[in-house]
């Protein structure tokens, strides 16, 4: 058997579990498949003839220069072709070179389109990205991160590769080369406010976690001490978690209106029925299910070996508490503070229904205008925060476990 066989076998044996088989990587065929069928069959742009009419879906076929799309249809050959081949480090390299290639191409030739529209019908007219677009530069993505999640990059240099793709992606953006497109001609028009609102999103998103984790932890805590209450208290916050968010924000407007008017310090102080106070506390009931559900499995995560030996050293409770299970824990509560963070962007959102302002203010304005740039505008951006709280409190998660980890085996 040659090097190369046994290098390859090697990889193979220590490869995770949901690995491509040795045949193929099946997950990047289907996705291959998918981007050829959104070239030949979707919009790549849509050109309206302005910002409220609907426009026409042109494909990519139509709109890309000849030589643009052979670059397109060659990179699409390339990724089929790394998907038949036999897994291995240089496969993933290769597939994850041919996804950055197309997703940065992608962008730069849907911003040289819309500045040709510009030119050819004047500044009224819109080009937005069609439903092709979308779809080959999500699957692009997910082939980018399929390929670097298989190389195992480790737990910092992984959120690095992020976080270097977002930046990239913000140097494009900060370029200029998009601007003809309607989605940048939206934020342009709202350059002052756009940082306003991004501000007041994170602003609801910190208020509430502010009180969300403190009381969850608390609850969490609870449940875990007296295991006759868990059930009590994780029905009540099933519950609220099943109430719609609309529904939430309109149930706490009486109640808040007739607390200011009864009390004028709180009215002073900005609490009213709409605005930040109900979202503030909308936002926090939400975040309590999951943040007492992820103490609680932090917790029930620490050894309980570990814990007697604390405990036979003659450490009080709370010196175990805060000395040996605390640190075991972390890692698992920094994943539950995850999940309970995106949570939060994303339901934040809708704060907006009620005069809280934040991101959803362009959502909503956008669906009134029929205005669907203005709409991913504000969801876009929601989005990128929610990723960039997943990237960090992943890394931060992932580093603590493999700190733990080498600090039980030395």
């Amino acid at each position: 058997m040659s090097t190369l066989d046994g290098l390859d076998a090697v990889d193979d044996e220590a490869a995770p579990a949901g690995r491509p088989s040795p045949r193929g990587n099946r997950l990047l065929a289907v996705l291959v498949v998918a981007m050829a069928a959104a070239t030949a069959f979707a919009g790549f742009v849509t050109i309206a003839p302005n910002r409220i009419l609907s426009g026409h879906a042109v494909a990519a076929v139509d709109a890309l220069p000849g030589t643009e799309f052979a670059i397109l249809v060659l990179i699409l050959a390339g990724l089929g072709a790394t998907a038949l081949i036999r897994p291995g480090r240089g496969a993933d390299l290769i597939a994850a070179a041919l996804a950055g290639l197309l997703f940065f191409g992608l962008l730069f030739a849907a911003g040289d389109i819309a500045a040709g529209v510009l030119a050819e019908r004047g500044t009224a007219a819109r080009t937005s990205f069609g439903a092709g677009f979308w779809i080959l530069a999500a699957a692009a993505l997910l082939v980018l991160i399929d390929a670097v999640a298989r190389l195992r990059l480790g737990p910092v240099l992984g959120p690095l590769g992020v976080v270097v793709l977002l930046g990239l992606i913000w140097a494009v953006v900060a370029s200029g080369r998009l601007d003809d497109l309607s989605l940048m001609r939206e934020y342009m028009a709202r350059r002052d406010r756009f940082g306003v609102e991004i501000l007041r999103h994170l602003q609801l998103v910190a208020l509430a976690l502010a009180i969300a984790l403190p009381s969850g932890a608390a609850l969490g805590l609870w449940a875990r001490a007296r295991h006759g209450a868990a059930p009590l208290i994780f029905g009540v916050l099933n519950l609220l978690q099943t109430v719609p968010s609309i529904a939430l924000f309109a149930l706490l407007i009486g109640p808040l209106t007739s607390l200011a008017t009864a009390v004028p310090a709180l009215k002073a102080a900005g609490v009213s029925g709409i605005g930040v106070a109900p979202a503030v506390i909308a936002l926090a009931l939400y975040a309590l299910l999951p943040t007492a559900r992820g103490v609680v499995a932090g917790f029930a995560s620490v050894p309980e070996a570990a814990i007697e030996a604390a405990r036979g050293m003659g450490l009080s409770d709370r010196q175990i508490l805060v000395q040996v299970s605390l640190p075991l824990a972390l890692p698992v509560l920094l994943a539950g503070l995850r999940i309970v963070l995106v949570q939060t962007i994303g339901l934040a959102v809708v704060a907006a229904l009620i005069g809280a302002g934040g991101l959803g203010a362009f959502v909503f304005q956008g669906l009134g205008q029929t205005a669907t740039d203005l709409v991913l505008l504000g969801a876009l951006t929601a989005i990128a925060l929610a990723l960039a709280a997943d990237v960090v409190l992943r890394a931060a998660s992932a580093w603590l476990a493999t700190r733990l980890t080498g600090a039980r085996t030395s």
